[in-house]
């Protein structure tokens, strides 16, 4: 069977987002379910933009809408972990972009590997419901080029 795999770039991560694991987030098998992580994913890429001013709805003069999104699990979290989310950007093209969340936690004193995940995102105009050229101040943005 194929797995998922996603490759991380090169270029310096655009944040990383401190995540504590809550119980909410805890399945039936004892570990942080599978839909736990796309909401971890979603708070860090939150945490990113609010850092910077901005929100999904106003990133840089452009919307954002979700328009794939892949995991790959690469070990369990469990309560009481912190997560460490490092977000990169990549695929960055006219309308739309690709953020790559590198997830892990330290337990005790070890490195864990817990996920690897892509969200496709692509500029949205909601109240036209179109997508949109990608300002070229969030360009700069998902470079690492702007000034912040």
């Amino acid at each position: 069977m194929a797995r998922v795999k996603i490759k991380f770039p090169e270029q310096k991560p655009l944040f990383t987002a401190t995540i504590p694991v809550r119980i909410g987030d805890i399945n039936y098998g004892g570990h942080v379910g599978n839909d736990a992580i796309l909401s971890i994913v979603h708070e860090a890429r939150m945490q990113m933009l609010s850092a910077h001013g901005y929100t999904e709805m106003n990133a840089a003069g452009n919307s954002m809408i979700m328009a794939d999104v892949m995991i790959a699990y690469k070990g369990e979290g469990f309560y009481g972990d912190v997560f460490s989310v490092v977000i990169y950007a990549d695929e960055i093209e006219g309308v739309s972009f690709d953020l790559l969340y590198h997830i892990t936690t330290s337990r005790h004193g070890v490195l864990q590997q817990i996920a690897h995940c892509k969200t496709g995102m692509v500029c949205f105009n909601y109240k036209l419901r179109k997508t949109e050229q990608m300002t070229d101040a969030l360009k700069a943005f998902l470079n690492g080029d702007a000034a912040l």
